[in-house]
């Protein structure tokens, strides 16, 4: 069964159909899907979400787009509120966080300090509670690898790749998997499919990041969970395997890089 390792289940384009969209996910072979916090007015929304849909686990974390209006009190909050969630089965671990050095209000020296506090900080709270991380990396790959060697939590997963082969390999060294989504469904997309083709299977997982990044055959429309076994075919034609082969190993790595995801769905 596939795995939708990052998704923005709660976002504003769902509406009020988001429990649907993961009965649709489910029905379509996606037996989970891990829905991100991006900031604290949202903790309780991704965790209300998990509590009513049996195939969808939360993260709790501060987006970096995010982080202009964040306080410090967040961190508490999140702190908190990670806290209390290990007692929760669906809970999977702190994100949406990192840094994102592509929009142009986020470069400011200021903000990149701020941001830079923000991502420590969290990683802190994932390494205190043993938690994996799921890390935006956009144009700052190396900055948060930076950060990665100094505060090492536990394991997770760089959303959405994008770097360079030496940018894979460290994160793979620090034991991160890579996650690969819509953006490789592209043929004009070639470095993102050298990676995706080249890269060991076993350091690789899937994910939608819906409503975003959607992939070639609904693009600019809306993108959402039940597309992960067609993103997942594209992954096996890339490599030359068969679809079968690409699942159980998208399965396997993704409770490697997970583990209470993992324990949740043996239990």
């Amino acid at each position: 069964m596939w795995i939708d390792t990052h998704c923005h289940l709660d976002a504003a384009e769902f509406g009020t159909g988001a429990l649907e969209i993961a009965a649709r996910a489910g029905r379509a072979g996606v037996c989970a899907i891990v829905a991100m916090a991006v900031e604290r007015a949202n903790f309780a929304t991704v965790a209300g979400l998990a509590a009513r849909a049996p195939n969808v686990s939360y993260a709790l974390g501060i987006h970096p787009i995010c982080v202009p209006q964040a306080r410090d009190e967040d961190l508490d909050a999140l702190h908190a509120a990670a806290a209390a969630a290990l007692e929760d089965p669906a809970f999977a671990g702190i994100g949406e966080i990192g840094l994102d050095f592509f929009l142009p209000q986020l470069c400011e020296p200021a903000m990149r300090a701020k941001q830079e506090r923000f991502l420590r900080e969290q990683l802190r709270i994932a390494r205190e509670l043993g938690l994996p991380v799921m890390l935006h990396v956009r144009k700052s790959q190396d900055q948060v690898l930076k950060h990665l060697r100094q505060i090492r939590p536990p394991s997770g997963i760089a959303h959405a790749f994008n770097g360079s082969f030496q940018q894979a390999q460290n994160f793979i060294d620090l034991g991160f998997h890579l996650g690969f989504g819509g953006n490789m469904t592209f043929t004009r997309a070639l470095q993102i499919r050298r990676l995706a083709s080249q890269l060991p299977l076993a350091s690789i997982v899937l994910e939608t990041d819906a409503p975003d990044i959607a992939p070639c055959w609904i693009h600019p429309g809306r993108n959402a969970p039940e597309e992960l076994p067609r993103i997942g075919a594209v992954l096996a034609e890339l490599r030359g395997i068969g679809v079968h082969e690409v699942c159980a190993a998208m399965h396997a790595n993704t409770l490697a890089a997970l583990p209470r995801l993992a324990a949740r769905l043996a239990s």
